[in-house]
């Protein structure tokens, strides 16, 4: 009798952690989709790396799907997105090139329902800075959130190339409105 007792204490306190942590972690997702409903646009500077080569730069992200980037680099690199259209400008060169990204992974970030999407059904991950999901469809896509403001901080993807893209973000700004015309994709030169 008294091992059935050791074992139903064992097997109740085991169920109860099991639900108070399903349920933590149901909590983590339903308020990072309330920060997410609330964004509009933001505002950040970046660290990039695509197999091994790294990057910075600054952004702004303007929901649904518009994303302009410049890169501190010396070719003085611009990149916009808007329209599911991308173009990438050497600005030193004065090239612009464009590139197809209907298929991309990438597009998941810049569309608030498919973030939502991937919060909402990404496996969760915790930390004790961070928040972690992972979600598999046609590509695995990991997006990470700070866990103390819910904020977001950045990616890992690969992309239609098979490049890894790990992308890293400090939010300067949220919700600013940006000018007409900041998201126009340069014309093919």
């Amino acid at each position: 009798m008294l091992v059935n007792v050791k074992f139903f204490k064992k097997t109740f306190l085991f169920l109860f952690f099991l639900l108070l942590t399903t349920s933590l972690l149901a909590d983590e997702k339903d308020q990072i989709v309330a920060q997410l409903n609330k964004l509009n646009s933001l505002e950040f500077t970046f660290d990039q790396i695509i197999n091994e080569k790294a990057e910075k730069g600054s952004c702004l992200l303007e929901f649904p799907g518009k994303l302009k980037c410049n890169y501190f680099d010396d070719k003085e690199k611009e990149l916009v997105i808007s329209n599911k259209r991308l173009a990438i400008t050497q600005k030193r060169y004065n090239k612009t090139y464009h590139y197809p990204i209907s298929k991309s992974p990438f597009l998941n970030i810049l569309y608030k329902d498919k973030l939502l999407e991937i919060v909402q059904s990404g496996e969760l991950e915790l930390t004790d800075e961070i928040i972690k999901l992972v979600y598999l469809s046609d590509n695995e896509i990991t997006v990470f959130f700070d866990k103390k403001n819910l904020d977001l901080k950045g990616w890992e993807i690969k992309d239609q190339y098979n490049n890894s893209i790990n992308f890293s973000l400090n939010i300067v700004a949220k919700n600013d409105v940006f000018k007409k015309g900041t998201f126009k994709v340069p014309e093919i030169n």
